[in-house]
């Protein structure tokens, strides 16, 4: 709503167009945004969705990766620096802030259910949030191996932005950002960029 307070824009793993890659997407999405009901009891007594309810979302995703995970660590030495990081990043992990129940409400209705943003209907203060628009320099950060936020809907924002520069980064959705390699993956060319303004 103000680009003239904006000098450039980083987005790091955000999702666009919820419909992106097809029909395993759509179900995906369509999936989430069925949870609603059964999470506005929590949304109306609390205000709010709670981290625990995040952290249940996202391990719907993938059921399966939070034993591979803690198998993995089982076999770790305790002392060695990777198990310390481990435990450092699941506190982290878990370490999280509640949703607004307004935002919860527009992230899995709007965004999920009806693909406001990939169609162009998501409005923040009555306006259409268009990227188009947008014409200032944007590193857009993209997780190759994303299973949160899909590459493909990253994507799309990015089609639809005049100024983008997309950074393709060869990790996940955390470890882009928290993983051992994320200096490499992320930061180092966001840095690069950033000086290049």
């Amino acid at each position: 709503r103000r680009p003239e307070r904006v000098r450039a824009l980083a987005l790091l793993a955000t999702p666009w167009d919820f419909a992106a890659g097809g029909a395993e997407a759509v179900e995906r999405a369509r999936g989430m945004a069925t949870l609603l009901p059964g999470l506005e009891p929590v949304l109306q007594a609390t205000g709010s969705l709670p981290v625990d309810a995040i952290q249940s979302l996202f391990a719907m995703l993938d059921p399966w990766a939070i034993a591979r995970k803690f198998r993995a660590f089982a076999r770790l030495d305790p002392a060695s620096p990777r198990a310390i990081q481990f435990v450092a990043l699941e506190d982290w992990l878990n370490d999280g802030i509640p949703l607004a129940a307004p935002v919860a409400r527009e992230c899995l209705g709007g965004w999920y259910g009806r693909n406001e943003p990939g169609s162009g209907r998501w409005r923040v203060a009555g306006a259409v949030v268009d990227p188009a628009a947008l014409a200032l320099p944007t590193f857009l950060a993209i997780p190759k191996s994303d299973r949160i936020v899909l590459p493909a809907s990253a994507l799309a924002l990015a089609a639809r932005m005049p100024a983008a520069h997309v950074h393709m980064t060869p990790a996940g959705h955390i470890g882009m950002a928290a993983g051992g390699r994320a200096e490499a993956a992320l930061w180092s060319p966001l840095l690069r960029w950033l000086a290049d303004l």
